[in-house]
């Protein structure tokens, strides 16, 4: 069972300025997104690491702190792509990071924002749109901290504030038209984590896709939770519960635009000799477990881990960023996963969808 990680507030800054003298306080965590860690492994608490730059990288006096959404390091997901950025800039820029994870609930998001300002980290970097109401007043409140959030755009009124976006419809778009492709049901389906208008951009795109390539393909859509509940982002059992009904109603393939709720959708998938696409991460890569690898048809790739390195290359350059960047099929921000091979017949097809996408011919909606 996970387990849920212990809160920190702003009173331990004494612990944290021990932890980076150590350089070596790591507590046990479930794996990076290319890890083979058991899906219910978890960090045993929010602070999963602080850690120095190896020795043969550039010397950096720049700490990184990182706040993680509900799952933490090792959702081999959403989390784990962020994850990933931050690694790279640990080997290549010779940062020094600190890893927040809130606990189950999500309670204690603006506690770890506040702690790491509190703490000198700076840049930090808020991972996920539900940072926003928080943020907005512990940017105020901490004027010489840049903030990086993912997700959002609302706070571009805020100078110290910069956001970091992303079409997720477009990547979606290609994996319905995948789905449509490969189903031979004519059945598909799509299981949101958290009813929200960032989830419902991914619904959007993959109906969008989908109709595209078969105008009466059949689609189900469903979500785990709905606001303020995010525990749809990491309940693999309810992920799992509910694509068994979509499966059992005649879906033969779901895309699943959950979190850590996914790998529910993919030992579901597994069970009924069907299939299913991840999201954010290359999931066959990450989900380290060849039984599912065999059910992942592709991933829609959400590239937050080039988001998070572009941010803190040119956070430690000092060069201007932009209050707000997007990601999208045009500089490969999103796109989909050809892991596997299951999609490589396909690929043509998908490709000629892409360049009408960024030639504009094609228009993806961001709204079901």
């Amino acid at each position: 069972m996970r387990r849920t990680p212990q809160r920190r507030t702003g009173r331990s800054r004494l612990g944290l300025t021990a932890a980076l003298a150590l350089g070596a306080l790591t507590l046990a965590a479930c794996g990076s997104s290319g890890g083979s860690a058991s899906p219910s492994a978890a960090p045993t608490s929010s602070e999963s690491s602080a850690s120095a730059a190896p020795s043969d990288t550039p010397a950096s006096d720049i700490k990184v702190g990182l706040a993680y959404d509900v799952g933490g390091r090792g959702d081999r997901s959403f989390n784990d792509a962020a994850a990933e950025g931050l690694d790279k800039a640990k080997t290549e820029l010779g940062v020094s990071a600190l890893e927040l994870s809130p606990n189950a609930s999500g309670s204690d998001r603006g506690d770890n924002l506040r702690s790491l300002a509190e703490d000198d980290y700076n840049p930090v970097i808020a991972v996920g749109f539900a940072y926003a109401e928080s943020l907005k007043a512990i940017a105020a409140d901490f004027p010489d901290t840049t903030f990086f959030i993912v997700d959002d755009s609302s706070l571009q009124d805020l100078p110290n504030v910069k956001s970091l976006v992303f079409a997720e419809e477009q990547g979606s778009f290609l994996v319905g038209a995948a789905a449509a492709l490969t189903s031979t049901s004519g059945n598909v389906g799509f299981i949101g984590g958290v009813q929200t208008p960032l989830i419902e951009k991914f619904e959007a795109g993959y109906v969008a896709g989908a109709k595209q390539v078969k105008p009466n393909i059949k689609i189900e859509t469903a979500y785990l939770s709905q606001v303020p509940d995010f525990s749809g982002f990491g309940d693999p059992a309810k992920g799992k519960e509910t694509a068994n009904g979509m499966y059992d109603g005649g879906a033969d393939i779901i895309f699943a635009a959950a979190g850590g709720s996914g790998t529910g959708v993919f030992q579901a998938a597994k069970a009924k000799g069907a299939l299913a696409i991840g999201v954010d991460s290359d999931q066959y890569e990450s989900i380290g477990d060849p039984e599912l690898q065999s059910v992942i048809l592709t991933s829609m790739l959400k590239r937050v881990d080039v988001a998070v390195f572009d941010a803190l290359e040119k956070f430690s350059k000092g060069e201007e960023i932009d209050p707000v960047t997007t990601y999208d099929l045009s500089n490969d921000g999103v796109t989909y996963a050809t892991s596997g091979g299951f999609v490589d017949d396909i690929s043509g097809q998908l490709d000629e969808l892409k360049q009408m996408i960024i030639d504009g011919k094609i228009m993806v909606p961001s709204a079901p």
